[in-house]
Formats: structure tokens, C-alpha cells, sequence
């Protein structure tokens, strides 16, 4: 993991304290994201973290991208809901990216109760689907590693999605849905427009020859509708309670996102 490619995707986590921007599924011009309504207090909604610390084959440290968790769980905590996390090995994760001037990641980093849930993530055999009303899958390029295949949090995710739930994923956490398929077979992202941490971003980052596969390129053959802004532009899309994005700059937007969808 260069120097560079950590400049550059703070650099976009810092841009998204500026006002987000979201896109409707419908096509219509994007919009500034609105503030939530009230939350239904008795819903919880689980987020999903990378367990990949390293880059396979290399020494790279990777893991989750701090303010893709900090930035939603500060809107969906602020909105009521409670926040749960897994990760496919439990645990703790790693987490890249923190940085410290950035008021939301201080505020999570001193939050004792979330910390050590983080500290203990569930496995996704402790789960119990039916207690979610939404599931996110945050980034960070670990993401592309251990969540494309994961048979477990694949089966979680169509569940929750099944039963009416909201699905959100920013930047790399896409990766987690490209596999997920619902009931009658059809893969989640089919027909639905779907947003993403693109070919031309990763190229940008020296990451398109490092990464297992191109992650745009996997939603597109999934039967995906691709949407995106130019590189490290905030950009989001919501579609049939499924909401995705781009980079880091649309981390808080996404929270908006499935709040709307609620």
C-alpha cells in the first residue's frame, strides 16, 4: 500500500464533510441528501468489516477505511438506531485511513460502548438476520479480499434484503454484494442502478493490478447498472432499498441514503 493511494483516499474522506450529493434509481438531476426522519428505536443494523489486514502476497497492511464506519454510524447512531458489527473471522479488525482531524472519527475512536463492540465483532454464525432492518458493508481494499465469497454474510445479506430490509455499501464494500443472489436466483445488484469505487479510481491509487478483480467491472457483468461521478467525486445511488457509493467523500451520504429508504 503506497504512500500515495493513502494521501489520496484521505483526501477524499476529508472532502465528504462537504454537503453529499445523492442520485435517484428514477434517473432524476442528484440532489443534496436531506436529514432523517426518526428512527424506529427498537431496529438494529449491522455493518460488515474486512478481516484482511495484508494485502496477500505482500506486506501491505490493508483493512477497513476508518470514516466509512465512522461517517455512518454517527448518522444512523444521531437517527436512533443501534449499530452492530461483523466481521467474517470476528474480532478486531484493522482499521486504515483514521484520521484524526476529522471530528466524526474522533468522536467514534472515544465512544467506549462502540469501541468495544468493534473490539469484539460477531462472527456471521452469531448473527440472527431478523433482528436487522439494514445491513452496510464499509471499505477499504481488505473488502475485495474476504467478502466476495463468503457464503455466510452472502445468505445474512439476502435474508435481510428478503424480509424488507436496506442494503448500503460504500467504495470497496461493494465487493460483499457482487455474489449475493436472491431467492428466485437473480443476483442483488441485477437491473439496479449501482455505484462503486471505479476502474478509472483504482487506477488512480496503482491498485487496478494488485486488487483480485475490478470491482466496477464485476458489478457491470453481474447485470448491474453502473452510475458514477469523476474520480474521488462524491457520488450515491439508491435503488429499491439498495444504496452504494462511490469513495470515501459519499461515507455520511450513504447514512442518508438508507435512512431514506426506511
Amino acid at each position: 500500500m503506497s504512500i500515495s493511494r493513502r494521501t489520496i483516499l484521505s483526501g477524499i474522506a476529508a472532502s465528504g464533510l462537504l454537503a453529499p450529493v445523492v442520485a435517484s434509481a428514477a434517473g432524476a438531476d442528484p440532489a443534496p441528501a436531506q436529514a432523517p426522519a426518526a428512527a424506529q428505536k427498537d431496529k438494529k443494523i449491522l455493518f460488515v468489516l474486512t478481516s484482511c489486514n495484508k494485502i496477500p502476497e505482500t506486506d501491505n497492511p490493508t483493512g477497513y477505511f476508518y470514516s466509512e464506519v465512522s461517517h455512518p454510524w454517527k448518522v444512523l447512531t444521531d437517527a436512533g438506531y443501534e449499530i452492530d458489527f461483523v466481521t467474517p473471522k470476528g474480532g478486531e479488525p484493522t482499521a486504515e485511513g483514521f484520521d484524526p482531524k476529522d471530528p466524526v472519527n474522533m468522536e467514534f475512536k472515544n465512544n467506549a460502548q462502540y469501541q468495544a463492540k468493534l473490539a469484539n465483532t460477531l462472527k456471521p454464525a452469531e448473527v440472527v438476520p431478523s433482528d436487522y432492518c439494514g445491513m452496510y458493508y464499509a471499505g477499504g481494499h481488505g473488502a475485495m479480499w474476504d467478502l466476495p465469497n463468503n457464503s455466510e454474510l452472502q445468505n445474512i445479506c439476502g435474508t435481510i434484503y428478503t424480509n424488507g430490509g436496506v442494503i448500503g455499501a460504500v467504495c470497496h464494500g461493494p465487493a460483499g454484494l457482487v455474489n449475493v443472489k436472491l431467492p428466485k436466483g437473480q443476483y442483488l445488484v441485477s437491473d439496479k442502478n449501482v455505484n462503486c469505487f471505479t476502474n478509472s479510481e483504482e487506477d488512480a491509487v496503482g491498485m487496478s493490478n494488485v486488487v483480485p478483480f475490478a470491482l466496477e467491472t464485476a458489478i457491470r457483468d453481474r447485470g448491474g447498472i453502473f452510475q458514477r461521478s469523476d474520480n474521488f467525486q462524491s457520488h450515491v445511488v439508491t435503488n429499491d432499498r439498495l444504496v452504494t457509493c462511490q469513495n470515501p467523500a459519499s461515507a455520511a451520504c450513504v447514512g442518508y441514503g438508507m435512512l431514506s429508504c426506511m
